[in-house]
């Protein structure tokens, strides 16, 4: 068997030979007149033996072809379908002779008349035949599939070609995202931009990515959320605002987590935690219905029902009713003992609401079907959510739990810029004991709050876990068309600007 390399060099060769005959193997433009799904959808009542006298012009990639003497076989593939082409030496006489310079993985362009074989496949009985692109490179494996995940994830134009459902995932993951702007676009929001690069970072506890403007002879990082900018803008005058954001957290990579990630966030003046859920229960909704026709969504082998109304369950009844655990019983050293002996994690300080959310996280969210809404957090751990109306030490927090993930984590604003002084500052203390996730102390918005912003609400939806959602993977990976993979090689040094100077700059 010919090694990669050889086979590199014959296609080579075919290249030069196609130039030598006065054929451009990466011409400039083709008429194209039908994609594949046209010709499917156009001439599916066909006969079989029958054709027709419509002259066609299709093109794409040829992922199949059978020689046999004076005619070939071969499929081609274009972003929409797979379709047969018929070749013979009949048809175009010298022509044909070129088509041993043809090999998988090669661009055509193909006209003719379409017929329906005797097997039923409908056909193009080519007249003309043009090179689109010559290969250089064989494809890895032969065309049943791409199977191993990580080539898949760094040469994700390969994982495209090979496995044709990988397409698909994409394409509902483009519905999902027209869809929520449709769905806000109508309830009268306004679709914005902010900074990615920002001189603090915040809207979420996360540790950020740090790096540096030559211009300014300033650090900065990348953003970790949009919030207290899109809250700054309802400051400003805007009632209904949202971003889709790119956000970078420079946290641990898993099935659920990237470095990268788009999240959608919206905010509405005068509205609470409860006009905040009703408005995303129905986007999602309305993504079931214009991808699948109804509200029941295909999920690890079940039918998750998204009709109805979803219920608003408090969390101390969630951890009581799932995991048989009554917290509100139970004393802070009793939390504490029983978090300990369990070796949950807890970021910061072991505060009662710190380890109530632990006992949650760790014992609660996978057994969550749903779809449901877990509401009423503590306050340790939402240190942007307004106090609840009625429970101390609560906030009117909500998250969407559905096939055992979260799909969405909102609450009722702060608006008191006294309150949300004092919780930056009880997350300062949280960073100097050693919570590298803690929330920094923004006096630009706070004093953006001190003018005064309206009741408000808001929420933030990864659209990637959104998307694994609904179109059952359970992998972020799987819907990131190009996720961030560890280098395979050590990299070359990059350009660096000659008045880049980490160390003089801290001096500056």
């Amino acid at each position: 068997m010919p090694s990669e390399e050889e086979l590199i060099a014959e296609r080579k060769r075919k290249r030069d030979e196609l130039i030598t005959a006065g054929i451009n193997p990466y011409p400039y433009k083709y008429d194209r007149t039908h994609k594949n799904e046209d010709i499917h959808t156009k001439y599916q009542k066909l006969n079989a033996d029958e054709s027709t006298k419509d002259s066609v012009k299709i093109a794409g990639r040829i992922v199949s072809m059978r020689r046999m003497g004076k005619v070939t076989f071969m499929h081609i593939l274009d972003e929409t379908h797979k379709l047969q082409v018929f070749v013979s030496e009949e048809n175009m006489l010298e022509q044909y002779r070129l088509l041993k310079l043809f090999d998988l993985g090669d661009w055509i362009g193909v006209e003719g008349t379409v017929f329906k074989t005797k097997a039923g496949e409908l056909t193009v009985n080519a007249a003309h035949f043009e090179m689109l692109c010559k290969t250089i490179r064989p494809m890895p494996e032969k065309w049943h599939g791409l199977k191993d995940k990580e080539l898949r994830y760094r040469k994700r134009y390969l994982d495209l070609i090979m496995n044709p459902t990988v397409k698909e995932t994409f394409r509902k993951r483009a519905i999902i995202l027209n869809e929520v702007r449709n769905e806000l676009n109508e309830r009268g929001f306004t679709e914005v931009e902010t900074p990615v690069l920002q001189p603090l970072y915040g809207g979420t506890n996360a540790k950020p990515f740090k790096t540096f403007i030559n211009a300014f002879k300033e650090d900065v990082y990348l953003r970790v959320a949009p919030e207290l900018y899109l809250k700054r803008l309802v400051v400003g005058g805007f009632g209904k605002v949202y971003e889709v954001a790119k956000n970078f957290r420079n946290e641990g990579a898993d099935l659920t987590h990237n470095p990268e990630f788009t999240m959608l966030e919206f905010y509405e003046a005068y509205a609470d935690y409860h006009v905040m859920m009703n408005t995303a229960e129905s986007m999602y909704k309305r993504i079931a219905k214009k991808l699948f026709g109804e509200l029941k969504v295909p999920k690890n082998g079940r039918i998750i029902d998204l009709s109805g109304d979803w219920p608003r369950i408090p969390m101390i009844d969630a951890i009581k009713d799932y995991a048989k655990v009554d917290v509100e019983k139970m004393s802070d050293d009793e939390l504490k003992a029983f978090v300990d002996e369990r070796g949950f994690d807890h970021r910061g300080q072991a505060s009662r609401g710190i380890l109530i959310n632990a006992i949650f996280e760790k014992m609660v969210t996978d057994k969550l079907a749903g779809p449901l809404w877990i509401i009423d957090y503590p306050k340790e751990i939402s240190p942007l959510s307004k106090p609840h109306r009625s429970k101390d030490g609560w906030v009117e927090r909500f998250e969407c739990y559905v096939d055992g993930m979260e799909l969405g984590d909102g609450w009722s604003e702060i608006i008191d810029p006294v309150d949300q002084r004092n919780r930056f500052e009880s997350e300062q203390q949280a960073m100097r004991d050693g919570d590298v996730e803690a929330h920094p102390l923004d006096e630009d918005f706070i004093e953006a709050l001190e003018y005064g912003m309206p009741v408000l609400g808001g929420i933030g939806i990864g659209i990637d876990r959104l998307t694994m959602f609904f179109t059952d993977n359970s992998s972020i990976r799987d819907v990131m068309l190009f996720p961030f993979m560890k280098p395979l090689h050590k990299k070359e040094e990059c350009f660096e600007s000659p008045d880049y100077d980490p160390e003089a700059k801290r001096s500056a």
